[in-house]
């Protein structure tokens, strides 16, 4: 059956209709350049978004996971290594950390934000931990004053996974606001199209204020090559961010924080619509980039139920995300089983994402809003 969507969960097509003169222009600069591998409009990228993060250095690579990868075997993690993450942001994480050669160890989250929780990042720390990745989860940063700190007592290397969270802050621990990417040595960010700053296809970056981490990240993504057929690095490979994606996020870039502010908007209309239901909401933060809009319900078979329901009056909505790593077939040899995590199990069997993005209106949220209602009549 085919659903007719009064509410569609996302809709990139609108969201490019404003630009749609501008990433024309963007691809025909890129193909009568001729130059289509690291050229100019990568360059240009790399030091915009910097710029944008707050740090030194970007480096522009083929897509979210490969960041993750490459972050990894920048800060030297391999074989006999433990880095710590968590199991609530999908698989993505701990595929890198395999890849890498080291060995996942997943901590459980704290109930009300869903990131990584300190205490438990804490206990898990043994004399095999090389690193950390924190995962800024639906536009919220980690609690990254708390991970900082633990992680300079035991000189562990922190990479932020800020997938989810372009343009996102929090206060450092003097009350400043620090950016995503500029809390650990090393930040990995995807452009999967649907991202807060997504692009035309695959894309992400790295970004560090470490000069020998950047030097370091751009021979990994070519090969290893210190200059044209010249390896010096080991284990390189082809990830590179290409030049007509850079030129499309070039284009999208000096927007993006107009969007997370109708993101911000958008979050604040669903919360006033909600109140007064029987649905946990999320706390709201100044830097909250509201990437994905979750809500809790009760039990699964609330949450089940209110899906269906949605779903069957033309409203879109997914769950983010309904497996944690731990309990998936492919990861079963980690050796964790139901009941390991309890938070995060609990919280996968009760979260429900909604529509959430910037060309969103007032009378389409309002109509998600009044679905739900129905739903609890």
């Amino acid at each position: 059956m085919t659903i007719t969507w009064r509410v569609p969960f996302g809709d990139l097509q609108r969201s490019h209709q404003a630009l749609q003169a501008e990433l024309l222009a963007a691809a025909e600069r890129v193909i009568a350049s001729g130059w289509y591998i690291l050229g100019a409009e990568v360059a240009g990228f790399e030091r915009e978004f910097a710029m944008l993060c707050g740090v030194e250095h970007c480096v522009g690579v083929a897509s979210g996971a490969e960041a993750l990868y490459l972050a990894l075997a920048t800060a030297g993690v391999g074989p006999g290594d433990e880095v710590i993450t968590v199991a609530n942001a999908c698989m993505y994480d701990v595929a890198a950390i395999l890849q890498a050669g080291a060995r996942p160890v997943l901590v459980d989250v704290d109930p009300v934000t869903q990131t990584m929780d300190p205490a438990a990042l804490s206990a898990a720390i043994t004399s095999r931990t090389k690193a950390v990745i924190p995962v800024h989860l639906f536009g919220r940063l980690a609690d990254m004053p708390a991970i900082m700190a633990i992680a300079e007592q035991h000189g562990l290397t922190v990479i932020e996974d800020a997938a989810q969270a372009h343009g996102a802050w929090r206060p450092d621990t003097g009350g400043a606001p620090r950016m995503a990417g500029q809390w650990g040595h090393l930040a990995a960010f995807s452009f999967y199209p649907s991202k807060n700053l997504g692009a035309l296809g695959d894309g992400g970056a790295v970004v560090t204020n470490n000069p020998a981490f950047a030097e370091r990240l751009r021979r990994l993504r070519m090969y290893g090559w210190e200059r044209k057929y010249y390896t010096t690095e080991a284990g390189g490979r082809n990830s590179r961010l290409d030049e007509l994606q850079a030129a499309l996020l070039r284009v999208k870039l000096p927007h993006l924080a107009a969007a997370n502010s109708a993101r911000r908007e958008r979050a604040a209309w669903y919360a006033a619509a909600l109140a007064d239901l029987p649905v946990g909401l999320p706390v709201d933060e100044p830097g909250h980039v509201y990437h994905l809009y979750v809500i809790t319900l009760a039990d699964r078979a609330t949450r089940n139920r209110l899906r269906e329901h949605l779903s069957a009056h033309g409203i879109g909505c997914d769950i983010h995300y309904p497996a944690p790593t731990h309990l998936q077939p492919a990861y079963a040899d980690l050796g964790y089983h139901p009941g390991s995590l309890p938070i995060t199990e609990d919280l996968a069997g009760r979260i429900l994402s909604l529509p959430m993005y910037p060309e969103l209106n007032y009378d389409d949220v309002m109509l998600v809003a009044e679905t739900i209602r129905m739903g609890f009549v």
